[in-house]
Order: structure tokens, then C-alpha cells, then sequence
């Protein structure tokens, strides 16, 4: 069984920073292109970051220059670090797992207010 562990969310004030974590478990990690995503209230879910493999990373366009995705293979572990932050950038975000099937954590709430 498939399990992804988010932590690290929190409040933070604008301009600072947050670094997320996602323990997996129940995957062959090293096969899988990890994730987060985020979903702000009223607004649909939208990619923040992935990584493959072989470390190919994405970003979406609003955390370019600001989020910064790693891996961590020996520890099943994927890490968003977030510096920047500004308001617009609150929402829970979710962990993913993909290969065959794509998988979701649980979702960790990201408050960035003054």
C-alpha cells in the first residue's frame, strides 16, 4: 500500500521561507516521478514541481526562480524548498507519487500571511 507522508507546512509571513517534506513508502521510489502540487480554496489543483528519476525537474510558472525541488533516494524522501513566499502561494499542498498509477498524500496546509 501506497503511503505519502507530507510535512513541514505552517504559517509563515511574506518573503519567507518553508521547506516541505514527503516521506514515501509502498513505492519503488527511485522508479517514480515525485511531485507536489497545490490547491487553493475555490481554485483548482495545479503543479508546483516535479522531479523524475533522473532528476529532470518542472516547474510551474508562478514558483519559477522562488520553489526548488529535490529527492533524496536512500530516504524515499522529496523535499520543496519555498523561498519568496507571498500570499498567493497559500493553499494545501499535496505530494504525488507517479509511475503506472499516480498517488496523493494527504496535503499539508501552507498559510503565508502578515
Amino acid at each position: 500500500q501506497v503511503h505519502l507522508v507530507e510535512s513541514g507546512g505552517g504559517l509563515v509571513q511574506p518573503v519567507g521561507s518553508l521547506r516541505l517534506s514527503c516521506e514515501a513508502s509502498g513505492i519503488m521510489f527511485n522508479s517514480h516521478t515525485m511531485g507536489w502540487y497545490r490547491q487553493a480554496p475555490g481554485k483548482e489543483r495545479e503543479m508546483v514541481a516535479t522531479i523524475g528519476p533522473h532528476n529532470r525537474k518542472m516547474y510551474g510558472d508562478s514558483v519559477k526562480g522562488r520553489f526548488s525541488i529535490s529527492r533524496d533516494n536512500a530516504k524515499n524522501t522529496v523535499f520543496l524548498q519555498m523561498d519568496s513566499l507571498n500570499p498567493e502561494d497559500t493553499a494545501v499542498y499535496y505530494c504525488s507519487a507517479r509511475y503506472n498509477n499516480h498517488d496523493w498524500g494527504q496535503g499539508t496546509q501552507v498559510t503565508v500571511s502578515s
